[in-house]
């Protein structure tokens, strides 16, 4: 028998370390999959290492598929709000073959595991990673439950 695959996605925006590692556990998740473009944070817990660390202490993996990050221009028109530009920008993005090699790479990791896709905003909508879900859905006709780790 198989074992399931359950998709998730994440952000550690607004929330603790022991926040966001308690949101993570409670969904049983056993993959954190980090697609920032920069694994990066000024935000103490949440850069590569650190991160990896401290999620491995609570029995889960961590991969980081930087080809699956938004690019610079992206990243700037989230900022500033404009999701229609971040989803276009990022749309593109996923047709080059760098990203078209992650997404392959990030479809073969989700099965039979509990994944979690990790990027920074609290909330998915105006983030990259709602686009990524969505076309894992499709490939593995799965659901998808975006969690939200408790705020400061």
């Amino acid at each position: 028998m198989s074992k399931t695959t359950d998709l998730f996605t994440i952000g550690y925006e607004q929330t603790t370390v022991p926040a966001f590692q308690a949101a993570l556990t409670g969904a049983k998740v056993d993959l954190l999959v980090d697609v920032r473009a920069v694994a990066a944070s000024r935000r103490p817990g949440f850069s590569k290492t650190a991160l990896a660390a401290g999620i491995a202490e609570h029995g889960i993996a961590y991969v980081h598929l930087r080809a699956l990050g938004t690019p610079k221009e992206g990243r700037l028109a989230a900022r500033k709000g404009d999701a229609a530009t971040l989803m276009r920008i990022y749309n593109a993005h996923l047709e080059t073959a760098p990203a078209r090699e992650a997404l392959d790479e990030l479809t073969s990791l989700a099965q039979g595991r509990h994944l979690c896709l990790l990027c920074f905003e609290r909330h998915v909508e105006g983030c990259h990673r709602q686009r990524l879900a969505q076309i894992l859905c499709e490939r593995l006709d799965v659901p998808v439950t975006h969690l939200v780790a408790d705020p400061f």
